[in-house]
C-alpha cells in the first residue's frame, strides 16, 4: 500500500511538473513568434516598406549570377552604339588657327580640309563692368541737387545684371550652393570679392522675377485631370515643415511645389478646391483618404507601395501569413503581365484578360487568414479597392506614384545639404526654383536660360515667361 501510494505521488508531481514545463514552452514558444514578427518589422527595407533605399541599413544581397556572366567591366558595354559630342558648328567658333607646312616636301601636295581639335577655355575675366553716370543738376534758387532717373531695369538690378542674378540663382537652386560657397566662387574664379549680404538680395530679385510663372502654374493646376501627390519632411529653424509636390506627367505637363506646415488634407483642399473632380495618383496616406471622402475626386492608389506592403507579408514568420503574401503576389505579377500587353492585343480581349486577373486578386485578398497584418490588407480593398484599378479603366493612367517620387528626390538631396530654410522668403524661394528646375527638365527646356529671361522680363517691367505648356 505504501509502495502504490509513493507511486501515485511520483506521478502527480511528475504530472504537475509536465504541465509546467508545457506552460512555460507555450510562453517561450509565444515569446519566440513574438519576437520574429519585431525582428521582421525591424528589418523593414526599401523593398518591403514605404521607407526611402537610404534607409537601408545593409543593401540587400545581389541575386546569384546565372550562366558564364559574371560582373560587368566599367565603361561602355559590348555592341553598345558609339556616342561622340557634335563639333561646334562654325558660327560658334571664336578663332581659328590653322596649322601648315611652310614648304610641302616633294611627293605630297595639300588637301583641302584640315584634322580639327576643339578646345574650349574660359576667359580670363568673365564678366564686364558697365558703369551708368547720371547727370546731377543743381537748383539755383534752393540749391538742391537732382540727379537724371537711369532706366527702370537699371536700378532694379543694381550691381548685377540679369545673366549673372540668373548665374547666382541656378547655383542656388540647382547646384544646391550656400551663399557662402556662391560667395566664394565669384571671389575666386571670376575675381569678383562681393558680400554675403548681396548674394543674399540677389537670390531675392530672383525669387520676385519668378513669382508670376510660379502663381500661373497655381492658378492652372486645378484645372488638370490627372496629377500624382506626394509629401515629404522640410526643416525651418528646427522646426518640420511639409514639402508637397504636385506632378503633372506628360513630356509638355509641369510639377508645382508647396511648403506647408500641415501634412493634412487641407492642404489639397486649399491648392486643388473641394471642387476638384480630377485624378489623384498617391500612396495610401490618410490626408488622400480623407480628401477622397470630401470631394469628388478619385484616386489611383499606388501599386509599389502595395507591393512592398504585400512583400512585408511574404517575410513574417507566420506561415499562414506568409502563404498568404506570396499567393496574393503571385496574382498580382500576373495583372501586371496583362496590362504590359494593352495595345499588343485586341481591345476587347484585353478587357476581358485585365476583368479576369482583378477577380482573382480581389479573391485572394479578400480571403485572408484570421491574422491582424492580413486582415489590414483585405480590409484595405474592402474600403479602397476600386481605387487600385484605375488605371485597369483608364487609359493613360500609371498605376504608381513614381512620378513625383522622383521630383522629390531632389528635394531629399537639397534637405541634406541645406538644411532647410529659416523664413518666409526662403520658403517662397524654394518653391518657386524648385518648380523651375522641375518643370523645365520635364519640358526639355533650360532652365538657367528660363531663369534668365524671367529676371529680364522682371528688371524691364515686361510680362514674365510661361511655365505652362505651348498649346499644340
Amino acid at each position: 500500500m505504501g509502495t502504490k501510494k509513493r507511486r501515485c505521488l511520483n506521478c502527480e508531481r511528475l504530472e504537475a511538473a509536465v504541465a509546467q514545463l508545457r506552460e512555460q514552452l507555450e510562453r517561450a514558444l509565444a515569446r519566440i513568434t513574438e519576437l520574429e514578427g519585431e525582428i521582421a518589422r525591424l528589418k523593414k527595407n526599401s523593398t518591403t516598406s514605404s521607407k526611402p533605399p537610404s534607409s537601408d541599413i545593409v543593401k540587400p544581397p545581389r541575386p546569384p549570377a546565372t550562366g558564364k556572366r559574371g560582373k560587368r567591366r566599367s565603361g561602355g558595354q559590348p555592341h553598345h552604339p558609339r556616342h561622340t559630342r557634335s563639333p561646334f558648328p562654325p558660327e560658334q567658333v571664336d578663332k581659328t588657327w590653322d596649322y601648315e607646312w611652310e614648304t610641302v616636301p616633294a611627293g605630297w601636295k595639300a588637301l583641302d580640309r584640315f584634322r580639327i581639335v576643339q578646345q574650349v577655355e574660359l576667359v580670363e575675366k568673365p564678366y564686364k563692368v558697365t558703369e551708368y553716370r547720371a547727370r546731377l543738376y543743381q537748383n539755383l534758387r534752393t540749391g538742391q541737387v537732382l540727379a537724371v532717373p537711369l532706366p527702370p531695369e537699371v536700378r532694379r538690378a543694381g550691381l548685377f545684371g540679369p545673366r549673372l542674378t540668373a548665374l547666382v540663382a541656378y547655383q542656388k537652386g540647382a547646384c544646391h550652393m550656400s551663399v557662402e560657397t556662391i560667395r566664394r566662387f565669384l571671389a575666386d574664379v571670376f575675381r569678383l570679392p562681393i558680400s554675403h549680404g548681396q548674394v543674399v538680395k540677389t537670390v531675392q530679385k530672383a525669387s520676385t522675377a519668378l513669382a508670376p510663372c510660379y502663381e500661373q502654374l497655381q492658378h492652372a493646376l486645378p484645372q488638370q485631370a490627372y496629377m500624382g501627390i506626394d509629401e515629404t519632411g522640410h526643416r525651418e529653424r528646427g522646426h518640420g515643415l511639409w514639402s508637397w509636390c504636385f506632378h503633372v506627367p506628360g513630356q509638355d505637363r509641369f510639377t508645382w511645389f508647396h511648403i506647408d506646415p500641415s501634412r493634412g488634407s487641407k492642404v489639397l483642399k486649399q491648392c486643388l478646391g473641394k471642387a476638384f473632380g480630377g485624378i489623384v495618383g498617391c500612396d495610401y496616406f490618410s490626408a488622400y483618404r480623407k480628401f477622397l471622402r470630401e470631394t469628388n475626386v478619385w484616386l489611383q492608389l499606388c501599386w509599389a507601395h502595395l507591393i512592398r506592403d504585400v512583400k512585408y507579408l511574404a517575410t513574417l514568420p507566420d506561415r499562414v501569413t506568409r502563404g498568404y503574401g506570396h499567393r496574393l503576389l503571385s496574382k498580382i505579377k500576373a495583372l501586371f503581365r496583362v496590362w504590359h500587353r494593352r495595345g499588343q492585343t485586341p481591345a476587347s480581349r484585353w478587357e476581358r484578360a485585365a476583368a479576369k486577373s482583378r477577380r482573382e486578386v480581389l479573391a485572394v485578398v479578400l480571403r485572408a487568414p484570421m491574422r491582424s497584418e492580413a486582415q489590414n490588407m483585405a480590409k484595405r480593398f474592402r474600403e479602397h479597392g476600386d481605387q487600385y484599378f484605375t488605371f485597369l479603366d483608364t487609359p493613360g493612367i500609371e498605376p504608381t506614384n513614381n512620378g513625383p517620387e522622383r521630383q522629390i528626390r531632389f528635394l531629399a538631396i537639397d534637405r541634406k545639404i541645406t538644411q532647410g530654410t529659416r523664413g518666409e522668403a526662403g520658403r517662397r524661394w524654394c518653391e518657386r526654383i524648385w518648380t523651375t528646375l522641375a518643370t523645365c527638365a520635364q519640358q526639355g527646356r533650360s532652365a538657367f536660360d528660363f531663369i534668365h529671361h524671367s529676371i529680364i522680363a522682371y528688371f524691364t517691367d515686361q510680362s514674365s515667361p510661361s511655365l505652362l505648356p505651348l498649346p499644340p
